[in-house]
């Protein structure tokens, strides 16, 4: 059953690549960086979306007016912009990092 989102959350993102495996993707939205964490599926959700470095949500699918973020024919975002976009989320690469509780499992989150 998928997951019933917010009308906030019904945007329309350009994402971009940034190059980076655990952050591959952000978009601007309305002035705020939003940042696709991929995570160890099926272990955890596919997905956790960051807003300007906060955590929002977990997903398994992308919300359809998301488009494809996994597309890896996306453009790429600027080099020197990736590391602006991403600096706030460098830390939390572990699935629950977010919340203090970093996953610790070696084959899910190593």
């Amino acid at each position: 059953m998928a997951r019933q989102l917010p009308p906030e959350w019904d945007a329309r993102p350009s994402w971009r690549r940034t190059g980076d495996p655990y952050f591959p993707v952000a978009a601007l939205v309305d002035g705020r960086w939003w940042v696709l964490r991929v995570n160890s599926f099926p272990d955890h959700p596919l997905w956790t979306l960051f807003v300007d470095g906060e955590r929002r949500f977990d997903v398994d699918d992308a919300p359809p007016a998301w488009g494809r973020p996994a597309d890896p024919s996306l453009p790429r975002l600027d080099g020197e912009l990736v590391g602006e976009v991403l600096a706030p989320v460098e830390g939390l690469i572990a699935y629950g990092s977010e919340v203090g509780q970093p996953c610790d499992n070696p084959f899910c989150c190593g």
